[in-house]
């Protein structure tokens, strides 16, 4: 059974940084494509950043520049660098397969930016 951990969320202010970890166990990840999503309050989960097997990335318009999406296929974990902060950043933080697998999703970890 296929299960991922997301952790490294936290409350921070604006212009700040966190690194999101998303931990893979039940299969290895190092053959997967995979990708963050996020979903903040009243909206639809959206698509954040995906990193391939062999490591090409691809970014929403709305994080490229400020957000790292990166993979350590030995420890089967996938990591989200998110610098410069904003409030509109607010959400619960999802990773899993791209494209997404609907029994992949895990828990999620929460990111609050605060203004």
């Amino acid at each position: 059974q296929v299960q991922l951990v997301e952790s490294g969320g936290g409350l921070v202010q604006a212009g700040d940084s966190l690194r999101l970890s998303c931990a893979v166990s039940g299969r290895t990840s190092s053959s997967l494509a995979m990708g963050w999503f996020r979903q903040a309050p009243g909206k639809e989960r959206e698509f954040v950043a995906t990193i391939t097997w062999s490591g090409s990335t691809f970014y929403a318009n709305s994080v490229k520049g400020r957000f790292t999406i990166s993979r350590d296929n030995a420890k089967n974990t996938v990591y989200l660098q998110m610098n410069s902060l904003k409030p509109e950043d607010t959400a619960v933080y999802y990773c899993n397969a791209f494209p997404p697998l609907n029994t992949y999703w895990g828990q999620g970890t929460q990111v609050t930016v605060s203004s």
